[in-house]
């Protein structure tokens, strides 16, 4: 004997498939932004353990990883060329944004906006490479502990989707706000 269907299942189904092969700038979904961390609970967002890496993203990509040094050395921010001008990447080549909603260095991108955009974290201090200025690096915490690497103030991110060497979402609306990759003197590219 066959389970009955549900009408609606079929939906929610295609629904489900729709959203887990939609892109940057396709957000279908309500935004999970923390609108104020003092207010707002806990949220579970990516640490350095659970933050992506070279395993197989839900659609099959490959998530980004972040650059890890052992000890407590910190993550490698450097500069590469793009279509976008020189802009701010991991030692691994991995695309770095900011998020124009935050102002200050608080981190907002919490839950599946952090899932789409992890934070760019780090165990220690952040250090310099390429083009970036040191004096411009900082950190900030979020709301589980980890540390956020920042630059010019702005707290940073990678899109879940971006391979190495590869921009997919500059200058994209998703979860309430702009994306923008970022450029040495700490503005976003144009």
């Amino acid at each position: 004997m066959h389970p009955r269907r549900r009408p609606w299942t079929a939906a929610v189904t295609l629904t489900v498939a729709a959203l887990l092969a939609a892109g940057c700038g396709s957000q279908a979904a309500a935004p999970e932004v923390a609108p104020d961390l003092a207010d707002s609970p806990r949220p579970a967002a990516p640490t350095e353990a659970s933050t992506p890496d070279a395993s197989s993203g839900p659609d099959g990509t490959t998530a980004p990883t972040p650059d890890r040094v052992a000890g407590e050395r910190g993550l490698v921010v450097t500069t590469a060329d793009s279509d976008f001008g020189t802009m701010l990447f991991d030692r691994t080549g991995q695309a770095i944004y900011l998020f124009d909603k935050e102002s200050g260095n608080r981190a907002r991108c919490y839950g599946a906006c952090a899932a789409a955009w992890p934070p760019v974290v780090t165990r220690g201090e952040p250090r310099a490479a390429g083009l970036v200025r040191p004096g411009l690096l900082g950190t900030t915490e979020r709301v589980d502990g980890s540390t956020q690497v920042t630059y010019a103030n702005h707290p940073l991110y990678y899109y879940v989707r971006d391979s190495k060497n590869e921009v997919l979402c500059h200058n994209v609306t998703e979860y309430g706000g702009l994306w923008l990759v970022v450029t040495p003197n700490g503005t976003p590219a144009a």
